[in-house]
């Protein structure tokens, strides 16, 4: 073959290499697809515009046409629904719930709930799932943390309140573009079985409040029997809001558990809530758990009477204090006039139950017999939300249970409507 005809046949070779490019070149703003140096196939989406103004080209790799075909499809239909992914850092678990729990969760609930989400993201989250991208979590993932959880000996319910944590966190990553869509929306939350609360009937409430006259804050026990203050809103209750004059009670506050930071230097080595020189970190109180939390609550006449005997008695105890008194405005104190701490009023309760020589309970059961209370009564239900602090009527089904006096009044009815001594309607 001459020296011109083989010039000839590379000519052909190169126009037709550069038909077959400009046949595969699309107009700006179009996916393109290629066949990279690097040995794998590549695809370009235009997505949308990046913040300095400039097109959002975002770009996918796989080892067949077939596939990058498939990831392109997937991306433009990701672009049209507009759930296309922020470019720019891609977070992993730990940095977007390190940020979250940090920068965002604060500003939207209170300490209290923060407590436990910062237990949810350190203690298990993180270490369980936080290598993983963000964008790139499968139900899967989550599944078996869960499994693990719960066969280290944590209870269902813990990995249930890690579950409802962990979805929290991930719906404002959505809302924020750094995810399409919550992976946890395909996972089930570890069932968790309500243990049957049975409250105190109204002969026990008798006997509680009785075996309270002996103690120094009666008061305080019929409050929540009565009222079905929860144990920070009891806890906060200060002078100025209450007024025996008129029965009236607001619930404004709740007291917080304490938290606490290393004041020692170099650490100590021990918790922070040990620390010799521990400082605290957080307010003595916040405000309630919610906008239905706050509240203002009619006082029986009989809780009227109790707690003007209380401050009667807070007054002589000030007295006798004197310099020693700490004048915060509570109304439930310590001799010297102090705040009372939630375990304090907890082994309270407990030596309470144990001289009216009834069952062990917990704290929170006196608000559920309060609300049965006012289900024997016939409170309409959206007066007991309003009592109760209850956002939701769902809260209402929660707590209302059926007690003795409930049970035996549904049973007269059923047996006079069965078995009444009428004649039989003709038919």
């Amino acid at each position: 073959m001459t020296t011109t005809a083989v010039a000839d046949d590379d000519n052909e070779r190169n126009k037709k290499k550069a038909n077959q490019k400009k046949r595969t070149r699309q107009p700006n703003g179009r996916s393109s697809i290629y066949f990279g140096k690097d040995g794998k196939w590549h695809g370009r989406v235009t997505v949308g515009t990046r913040d300095d103004g400039k097109p959002d080209r975002r770009h996918v790799e796989r080892k067949t046409r077939a596939e990058v075909t498939e990831a392109v499809k997937k991306l433009e239909q990701l672009r049209d629904t507009r759930k296309v992914p922020k470019a720019g850092q891609r977070w992993t678990v730990r940095t977007w719930l390190t940020h979250w729990v940090e920068n965002i969760a604060p500003k939207r609930v209170n300490e209290n709930t923060m407590v436990g989400y910062g237990v949810a993201v350190r203690k298990h989250l993180i270490p369980g799932l936080g290598a993983h991208r963000l964008d790139r979590l499968e139900p899967e993932h989550v599944e078996r943390l869960y499994a693990k959880m719960q066969s280290n000996g944590a209870k269902p319910a813990t990995a249930h309140q890690v579950h409802r944590t962990f979805r929290t966190a991930l719906n404002a990553a959505v809302r924020r573009g750094h995810l399409v869509e919550n992976p946890l929306n395909k996972v089930t939350a570890p069932r968790v079985d309500e243990e049957e609360i049975e409250p105190f009937t109204v002969a026990e409430v008798r006997r509680l409040l009785a075996a309270a006259n002996n103690r120094q804050n009666a008061a305080r026990w019929a409050v929540a029997l009565a009222l079905g203050l929860r144990q920070g809103e009891a806890l906060g209750l200060k002078w100025d809001d209450v007024d025996l004059e008129n029965g009236i009670l607001w619930i404004r506050r709740s007291r917080l558990r304490p938290r606490y930071a290393h004041g020692c230097e170099p650490p100590c080595g021990k918790k922070a809530g040990y620390c010799p020189e521990r400082r605290r970190t957080n307010g003595k109180t916040s405000r309630t758990k919610s906008r239905a939390g706050r509240r203002r609550v009619g006082l029986p006449a009989q809780v009227v009477q109790l707690l003007r005997a209380h401050r009667a008695k807070q007054n002589a105890e000030r007295e006798a204090a004197g310099k020693r008194w700490t004048d915060e405005g509570w109304v439930f104190a310590t001799p010297t006039g102090s705040d009372i701490s939630h375990r304090y009023d907890w082994s309270e309760w407990k030596a309470l139950l144990r001289d009216a020589g009834l069952r062990d309970a917990r704290l929170h059961d006196a608000r559920h017999t309060a609300a049965t209370v006012l289900l024997i009564l016939r409170v309409p239900e959206r007066a007991v939300m309003n009592l109760m602090g209850w956002s939701t009527t769902a809260m209402a089904a929660r707590y209302q249970h059926i007690v003795d006096e409930v049970r035996a009044s549904v049973a007269r009815q059923v047996d006079g409507l069965i078995w009444a001594d009428k004649p039989e309607p003709e038919l």
